[in-house]
């Protein structure tokens, strides 16, 4: 089973339509507080289901469907997944356990019990798990995806929660997959308090991997832009060139077929014929050519009022071209 949410949250919850507080009505239901909304959602297992249904992609209806058939103390334990465990991975994360180490620093340096939302938190992300066991630091895990540590579900472009409440945010590998990355991180400028802190992580060169649900890649200087409210603690790669190679050298020979057997089969190929790719990228992901070439970047920075012009932005490129 899922986590459930500690009920102190329950006071920070508003309405993800017009961001009025939301009232309990009983053990299964929240109700916006606002007579003109005054809308209804359901809690499912202890998961408030908290989705502005006029403007996502996604509805209340679907989720109730799926956490009425899902078992979700089974994930990750099929003969397939145990298999892939067992390959040797392509990818390489060059940075994350020490971007997630200076984030709770960051943290804790100034706060003495920090609450930080956790966007994308169904599973556990990579090296996230290097913090997550920190009591001294609250997290609220949120997905738009019912899993194992799903403790509230929401849609990110509409979060459902009051102003300036969280010190943190970490929203990993999540916004490619969100149809408008800036409107999400407007909102997460909104729920952050004044001296509040974001990590993100977000692909460059990635082909596609969550079917209709991947939208967006973005360079450096493009993410820098997106976050382009907050000042930059530190930025980089996160992934190199090596990964970007093999994950589009796995892509090249998935092109050949649609075959569900044989993709899997040209799958597990490329892991074993390409894993060694990823060695390049402790050094290469320090030369200047990796921000021209990178699978992914990273982004720590702290909430700012002012925003930083498009002319700055240009200045900041670290590449070769």
């Amino acid at each position: 089973m899922s986590h459930k949410i500690d009920l102190s949250v329950f006071d920070i919850l508003a309405c993800p339509i017009c961001k009025s507080k939301l009232l309990m009505l009983d053990d299964e239901h929240l109700q916006c507080s606002q007579t003109e909304c005054s809308y209804i959602f359901p809690i499912v297992d202890g998961i408030p289901i908290l989705l502005n249904e006029s403007s996502s992609i996604y509805s209340i209806e679907e989720f109730l469907k799926t956490m009425e058939s899902e078992d979700i103390s089974s994930y990750g334990l099929s003969v397939l997944n145990l298999l892939k465990r067992l390959l040797p991975k392509a990818n390489r994360n060059l940075t994350s356990k020490a971007n997630f180490l200076k984030f709770s620093d960051q943290l804790l340096g100034s706060i003495t019990n920090p609450r930080v939302l956790v966007i994308g938190g169904r599973i556990i992300g990579k090296e996230f798990d290097s913090i997550l066991s920190d009591a001294r630091i609250d997290f609220i895990e949120t997905d738009v995806s019912y899993g194992p540590r799903t403790q509230l579900i929401c849609d990110s472009h509409d979060l459902p929660f009051i102003d300036g409440v969280f010190d943190g945010v970490v929203i990993q590998a999540v916004l490619e997959h969100v149809a408008d990355p800036y409107r999400c991180v407007e909102d997460i400028h909104r729920v952050l308090t004044g001296i509040g802190l974001v990590y993100a992580e977000t692909p460059f060169i990635q082909q596609v991997h969550e079917g209709s649900y991947d939208f967006t890649r973005f360079t450096h200087i493009g993410h820098r832009r997106l976050f382009r409210r907050f000042s930059e603690i530190e930025s980089g790669v996160v992934g190199g060139p090596g990964m970007a190679l093999a994950w589009s050298y796995r892509y090249f020979l998935l092109s050949f077929t649609k075959s569900r057997t044989m993709r899997r089969i040209i799958t597990a190929f490329s892991h074993i014929t390409s894993f060694w790719l990823r060695y390049f990228d402790k050094h290469l992901g320090k030369k200047p050519g990796a921000y021209d070439a990178a699978s992914g970047y990273y982004f720590l920075g702290k909430r700012e009022s002012n925003s930083l012009s498009d002319k700055e932005i240009v200045q900041m490129y670290r590449g070769c071209l």
